[in-house]
């Protein structure tokens, strides 16, 4: 996972300046020398060498050499097949790897949580009164489906204000119920 972070960093720092873009940019249109690219973009040749060193590290342009001079080409294929590979929508949600995704949680179960686990008092910011429909929608099990009473009975370990849960639930698409006080159970993603 190390390797696809250093690899997404470098892809993104080749393309984090205004001026490398503007070089790729311009070698999408054609192969330049660095005296063409520095003239077309106001820029010193070192300058456009060292942005076409960033860009070559990363394997985006390429040179060879024609007469006495490199003239530099974009490197199509390496950028979109980084691109698709790096970008992918799988890829995002790897590199959080070692994030701790309940950590806010946790912090808001912490405040508004008794130690015993009753709630105190409800949020009423709605990402954390969220937060506590997902600590208390834990004590269910998919796949059952549970009375208004005993859901009650279960929702009283955690405050005496059932409605407020129950509603939640439904608001927020936790639970899924039966019209006019029918059975209620968990939606299938949870």
């Amino acid at each position: 996972m190390e390797e696809k972070i250093t690899e997404l960093l470098e892809f993104f720092k080749a393309l984090s300046d205004a001026n490398r873009l503007k070089i790729v940019g311009l070698l999408a249109q054609g192969e330049y020398t660095v005296e063409q690219m520095a003239e077309m973009l106001n820029l010193r040749p070192s300058t456009v060498s060292h942005h076409l060193t960033r860009l070559s590290k990363a394997g985006l342009v390429s040179a060879r050499s024609e007469s006495y001079y490199n003239v530099y080409q974009l490197e199509t294929s390496v950028l979109e097949s980084m691109s698709q590979r790096l970008l992918a929508q799988e890829t995002f949600p790897a590199v959080t790897a070692e994030v701790d995704m309940d950590a806010y949680d946790r912090k808001v179960i912490n405040t508004f949580c008794e130690p015993d686990g009753r709630i105190r008092q409800f949020p009423a910011q709605q990402k954390k009164f969220e937060a506590i429909l997902r600590y208390v929608i834990q004590a269910f099990e998919p796949g059952v489906r549970y009375s208004e009473k005993q859901l009650n009975e279960i929702l009283k370990n955690y405050s005496d204000d059932t409605a407020t849960l129950r509603r939640g639930f439904i608001e927020y698409k936790m639970m899924q119920r039966q019209g006019g006080g029918g059975e209620y159970w968990l939606t299938e993603m949870m």
